[in-house]
């Protein structure tokens, strides 16, 4: 379904970027038609760089506590940004709509294989980027695309557990390692839950907000209104369905866990809610939300902890 919404919105874009060339040209007077291209589709750039600032400005209120040394100037606040806008722009008018994918069960693979889970609002080619590594890696992996779209993340599961079991039947493995964006974090964790450890070796959560954040309450669907986040940063707390979700879990789950996440994250806010209790947590400075998964910091700890899950399971 998002392949069709997001190739729908960038055939939306185009149309109203021509109709803008059009008015530029026969009404402001700009007699230069490829002016007239490059005017109309900068000012489509803009209003879209500005909805990515505008969510820096929300998280920039909502944010956690941050060490001193960790405070952006605006030199590195404007480089945050503008790695952010590309990263958006990439995400969602390339590897969405054009490079999806099922999955790849590679020869005489390397390790244990990888199940890809996407974020809110995504699908598995947001996953593009980190799947050639993957592929140069000779890991075997997998991309799978979370329905209904804005259904609860409990209505997940029942998908994963049939993604786990093919790939572990493709690869002939009996456990593989996820790797998850955002919300993906949260469906892998409820799968654990409802399924067991059994086929699960490790769990790499990248960006998720594990106990909410307040720019879910501008999403829609019953899966926003689960990560939703209520109050400020100090005396706020998880929705029902978070609280309920944690306190299902034991130790020994929340060990499988590593979880990524940055400290300036843009999406997640109070930032501090990527850091999950019990799991292997790892801060980073200076990434957005949705370069996280293209950040190539964020690659190499993911794959540096997909071979050690790999490794550890062979002993």
């Amino acid at each position: 379904m998002i392949v069709r919404i997001t190739r729908a919105l960038i055939f939306l874009q185009i149309i109203m970027v021509a109709g803008l060339c059009i008015v530029l040209h026969h009404y402001f007077l700009v007699a230069s038609m490829p002016l007239a291209w490059i005017l109309s589709f900068s000012a489509l750039a803009l209003v879209r760089f500005m909805l990515i600032a505008n969510t820096f400005f929300i998280a920039y209120r909502y944010r956690g506590p941050l060490p001193t040394e960790q405070r952006l100037s605006w030199k590195t606040g404007g480089r945050l940004l503008f790695q952010e806008f590309w990263a958006s722009m990439l995400v969602t008018s390339w590897q969405m709509p054009f490079c999806s994918f099922s999955g790849t069960v590679a020869p005489q693979a390397a390790g244990l294989p990888v199940l890809l889970i996407h974020g809110y609002g995504c699908n598995s080619g947001y996953w593009h980027s980190m799947r050639r590594h993957l592929i140069r890696s000779n890991i075997s992996h997998k991309g799978i695309d979370l329905e209904p779209l804005l259904g609860g993340i409990d209505d997940y599961a029942a998908s994963l557990n049939k993604a786990v079991e093919e790939l572990c039947r493709e690869s002939g493995k009996t456990q593989l390692i996820i790797l998850a964006h955002s919300m993906g974090g949260l469906a892998a964790r409820v799968y654990l839950h409802q399924y067991g450890s059994r086929r699960i070796a490790k769990i790499i959560s990248v960006g998720t907000p594990h106990h909410g954040t307040m720019l879910a309450k501008f999403g829609i669907g019953i899966n926003s209104q689960q990560m939703r986040w209520h109050g400020d940063a100090d005396r706020g707390q998880p929705s029902d369905w978070l609280r309920n979700l944690a306190s299902a879990e034991d130790t020994a789950s929340r060990a499988l866990i590593t979880s990524i996440y940055s400290l300036h994250d843009n999406i997640v806010a109070p930032q501090q809610s990527c850091h999950l209790p019990g799991a292997n947590n790892i801060g980073l400075p200076r990434i957005g939300h949705v370069a996280l998964g293209l950040h190539p910091t964020v690659q190499a700890l993911a794959l540096a902890e997909i071979r050690l899950a790999a490794r550890l399971g062979q002993l």
